[in-house]
């Protein structure tokens, strides 16, 4: 298929203000179709949800509509489909519910790759019980994390490994199926952090054998909240703590409260809008989201090959982001130069990439960079070649300033 990235870029009104965006690993900018959704279910009537009244309706509908979506993009079930206020409060609550089973001398593995999120609340819950936590690391000079540094770790106390799908710091994609593989073959449950990677490739939660994946909406053109994805079956083994009058059904018991429906049917808007980037694919949703995924994969690997040829060229820069496989998010350091001098610099020249360590902070002090990391440069689906042309003018500049 072909991919237009002029027409894409006409559907985002932020873009209009003509800055160049660096800053879609910490959300993307929103295309009119969510804007109108999100609109369109505040307008209509709705109300809590049923089967009576026409709001009510349109709530069942929109909660329906957005399990379902986001089942199509993960290929999960839409009835293990999880509504959060944020993944990080999705893996506090799966964490805690689960370290309730949990004994003293139980093992959980993270990885020094990950976002704080998804190490954080595991070491915490570990903690609670008299788990032991074990540490997978990275290599810094790659910023591989092999299967067996994952592997090495697992012993039959292992309960639990969490590990990314994509490092939101530098790009790195770990082979999770070999990972899953080897997890499962321990006994133990594999939880995803699917956040970074799902804004630039497709997830298949079957195909990368996660038991659990967290994702946020927000970085693949959604509102502002998070989605998890289990097997219902797994799920219904699981007793999170919930009112005594709402609902005991899957997915309901691990939704706290009224859920936001606008939000719900923003969200499905963003799958659709992802899914209409393959006009000439026919097939069903899940069938299109593949191709889109796979257009956008080429688009942006494009550009981020031609963004590190200039910034290789440049003297006195350092690219961290150097796995085989990663997504196109390149984290870059200067030679007697701040990181967040660059991102104050770019910004005068209307070149949004932010500096920082971006919640990575086992990441950031792994590559030996501490709590400060570097300027983060992440290409989106609506990246064009100007915007990096822009970006290494711009750093380029700041180098000779």
């Amino acid at each position: 298929m072909t991919y237009d990235v002029t027409a894409l870029r006409a559907h985002f009104p932020a873009l209009k203000a003509g800055l160049a965006h660096f800053d879609g690993p910490g959300g993307t900018q929103t295309p009119t179709p969510v804007i109108d959704a999100i609109v369109g279910a505040l307008a209509g009537p709705l109300s809590v949800r049923g089967t009576v009244a026409p709001g009510e309706i349109n709530a069942e509908r929109i909660v329906d509509g957005f399990r379902h979506a986001m089942a199509d993009l993960l290929n999960a079930d839409p009835t293990g489909i999880v509504f959060g206020r944020s993944a990080t409060q999705l893996t506090y609550d799966l964490a805690r519910t689960l370290a309730a089973r949990w004994t003293a001398g139980d093992e959980v593995i993270v990885s020094r790759l990950d976002h704080d999120a998804n190490i954080r609340p595991w070491i915490q819950a570990a903690e609670r019980v008299g788990a032991v936590v074990r540490w997978a690391e990275f290599d810094p000079a790659t910023g591989e994390l092999p299967p067996e540094a994952v592997g090495a770790l697992l012993t039959p106390r292992t309960r639990l490994v969490a590990v990314t799908g994509a490092s939101n710091l530098i790009g790195t994609r770990p082979d999770l199926p070999a990972i899953a593989s080897l997890v499962h073959g321990a006994g133990a449950l594999l939880h995803l952090d699917a956040v970074h990677l799902a804004a630039h490739a497709r997830v298949d939660v079957r195909h990368l054998g996660a038991d659990f994946a967290v994702c946020s909406p927000y970085k693949f053109f959604g509102p502002h909240h998070g989605v998890l994805a289990a097997d219902p079956a797994l799920l219904a083994t699981l007793r999170p703590d919930k009112l005594a009058p709402s609902s005991d059904a899957i997915p309901e018991r691990f939704e706290l409260g009224t859920l936001p429906y606008e939000a719900l049917a923003g969200t499905t808007a963003a799958v659709n809008f992802i899914a209409d980037l393959a006009p000439t694919h026919q097939g069903t949703r899940r069938d299109r989201l593949k191709a889109a995924y796979a257009a956008i994969e080429a688009h942006e690997n494009a550009l981020r090959e031609t963004a590190e040829a200039g910034l290789y060229a440049l003297d006195g820069v350092t690219t961290h982001s150097r796995a085989a496989n990663r997504t196109p998010t390149l984290l870059l350091t200067f030679r007697n130069r701040s990181a967040q001098d660059a991102y104050h610099h770019l910004a005068t020249l209307g070149v949004h990439a932010p500096a920082g360590s971006f919640y990575a902070l086992e990441a950031s002090h792994h590559l030996g960079l501490g709590d400060t990391g570097g300027l983060r440069v992440g290409l989106s689906p609506y990246t064009n070649a100007e915007d990096v042309e822009r970006l290494v003018a711009g750093v380029a500049e700041f180098l000779e300033s």
